[in-house]
């Protein structure tokens, strides 16, 4: 077994999952991040005296991995996330609104129940959206091939009503991707997940905290309690192949050996840091078949008293899509507005950006006051676009290289760019590094 300590580039939620994994191990780990601090896209930033997260997340019951990697790294999820059984309330602008809640009755009938009795939707609507949650717990839903949510939902004919209130904005927030492009394949399996298994994987979980208290700080001191060590600021230029085997790598103008290197960045990064070899051409031409998706988030800072009716209520007809109500993170009175996908929006400056989603809150909300301040963040590379057939292309962990291996939301996990995602990739990685190396 290599004496060498496993090198892994990007200290994101992959990078970091992998780092722990081989860390508990006792498998020696050099972690090496670009920026100052580690999380990747999904981290800290501040917003006056407040720390905020560079994109509002919403974690899920089915989010195994993650929940049992919080466990290992010392942080109880129990005391760090808002748990509430799956409800969703969507306001249109014009008016009209949708809600569903869920009851305490094992899985799928919570969520067959729900759909029965959700109101703004009419009885031709819940029959068929019924319809589609037996056949989804029968296993009739995946096409013979991948198709897109849009025809999915079409072919198992999901009324316009259901899709605009229920199914599109569910997609986005899962996926990312409009539906009439997203993988339905992929999101038949976070479906499975979430709803066939057991009731409470369909929980909404809300952190309490910002996401480097979550999971990005409490794992850097992980690893550096166990033996490795986390370098900030330090760029990776070169990684040296000699017989399809890697030999060391470049850091900052230095040379470090090593035998293992994890390349746990996004796929166009990872094409930027993949040498030239034969062995590694047709996972260049699928790294370069990815294309990406923002994502936009608001901050509304309004008085202490203003409140949601629920921590997250949906926005339908306008430009925002998913409002959070900060206050149980502790910041009473901050609004965190999501805005998924590229649209016309992406046009728009951030103050005119920050400017119309208030106006959507106003008119959802007119009893409130206008906002005392604005901060609009903008992830322009947020996730990949999970668009249907980018399964056939999705890299595995192990390369062609021996020691050269990829983690991060892009690979064969088959999940959406999603923290879940990036987790269970980091994890998968490290067990076949472990496995490999013993």
């Amino acid at each position: 077994m290599s004496t060498n300590p496993v090198a892994i580039v990007g200290a994101g939620w992959a990078g970091l999952a992998t780092a722990v994994t081989l860390a508990r191990a006792g498998i020696g780990v050099n972690l090496y991040e670009s920026a100052r601090q580690t999380g990747g896209r999904a981290r800290r930033l501040a917003f006056k005296q407040r720390s905020v997260d560079n994109g509002q997340h919403l974690f899920l019951g089915a989010y195994r991995e993650t929940l049992k990697l919080m466990q290992i790294i010392g942080v109880d999820p129990g005391k760090l996330f808002l748990r509430q059984p799956l409800s969703l309330t969507a306001l249109h602008q014009e008016g009209q609104s949708m809600s569903l809640k869920t009851p305490h009755l094992p899985a799928p009938l919570h969520l067959l129940w729900g759909l029965l009795t959700a109101k703004g939707l009419d009885k031709r609507d819940r029959l068929r959206a019924i319809q589609f949650g037996i056949k989804l717990k029968l296993g009739k839903l995946s096409p013979a091939g991948d198709c897109d949510v849009t025809s999915l939902l079409l072919r198992h004919k999901q009324t316009a009503r259901l899709r605009e209130a229920f199914w599109d904005p569910l997609v986005l927030a899962i996926m990312n991707t409009p539906p009439e492009n997203a993988s339905a394949e992929i999101f038949i399996q976070v479906l499975q997940d979430a709803f066939l298994y057991r009731r409470h994987d369909a929980d909404l979980l809300f952190a309490k905290s910002d996401l480097g208290r979550l999971f990005p700080d409490p794992a850097t001191d992980f690893i550096e309690q166990h033996n490795g060590h986390v370098h900030l600021a330090s760029r990776i230029t070169t990684i040296d192949i000699e017989n399809n085997s890697v030999r060391g790598m470049e850091a900052d103008g230095s040379h470090h050996q090593c035998e293992q290197v994890v390349l746990a960045v996004q796929p166009h990064t990872a094409l930027r840091l993949l040498p030239q070899h034969p062995s590694l051409k047709s996972l260049q031409r699928a790294l370069q078949q990815f294309d990406y998706a923002p994502i936009c988030t608001v901050y509304l800072e309004y008085p202490r008293h203003v409140t949601l009716p629920e921590p997250m209520i949906g926005m339908l007809g306008g430009i925002g899509q998913w409002a959070f109500d900060r206050q149980f993170c502790g910041q009473a009175g901050l609004i965190a507005v999501i805005i998924s996908a590229d649209g016309p929006h992406m046009a728009m400056d951030n103050e005119r950006l920050a400017d119309t989603v208030t106006e959507e809150l106003a008119r959802l909300f007119p009893h409130w006051p206008p906002p005392l301040d604005k901060y609009t963040v903008r992830e322009k590379r947020a996730t990949f676009l999970c668009h249907n057939g980018i399964n056939s292309y999705r890299p595995d962990n192990r390369t062609a290289i021996d020691g050269l291996w990829l983690a991060g939301d892009y690979t064969r996990t088959g999940y959406p760019a999603t923290l879940e995602g990036a987790i269970r990739s980091g994890v998968q990685c490290a067990e076949q590094i472990i496995h490999t190396l013993r």
